[in-house]
């Protein structure tokens, strides 16, 4: 899971250094991002570990991979609506007019 959120985390960098528009859930500069929200509120606990050990921790628990439990949480979490697309640029702000989003991972 560590590696999977080294990915996401270094595609989201490249998001920014390129100034492309694409909302991110997994992290954003300054919060942990939108997933590890749902997921702290979906498990009943904070963390500051981030959801790739919390998943890491559930999927122990289960005695199931990690891995395998990361795709559930994501289907369950975009099912609750929660898909990403509300047009930010990677900070934040709003996308300027010469700017389009981008599909979301």
């Amino acid at each position: 899971m560590q590696h999977l959120d080294s990915m996401l985390t270094g595609y989201r960098v490249a998001l920014g250094i390129h100034d492309i528009a694409e909302p991110f859930d997994f992290w954003t500069p300054g919060s942990q991002g939108r997933f590890s929200e749902w997921l702290g509120q979906r498990l009943g606990r904070d963390s500051s570990l981030g959801w790739a050990v919390e998943i890491e921790r559930e999927a122990e628990r289960a005695g199931r991979p990690a891995m395998e439990m990361f795709f559930e949480f994501l289907d369950e979490f975009r099912a609750a609506g929660h898909q990403g697309h509300d047009g930010a640029k990677p900070d934040g702000h709003p996308p300027t007019e010469t700017q389009e989003p981008h599909a979301s991972v």
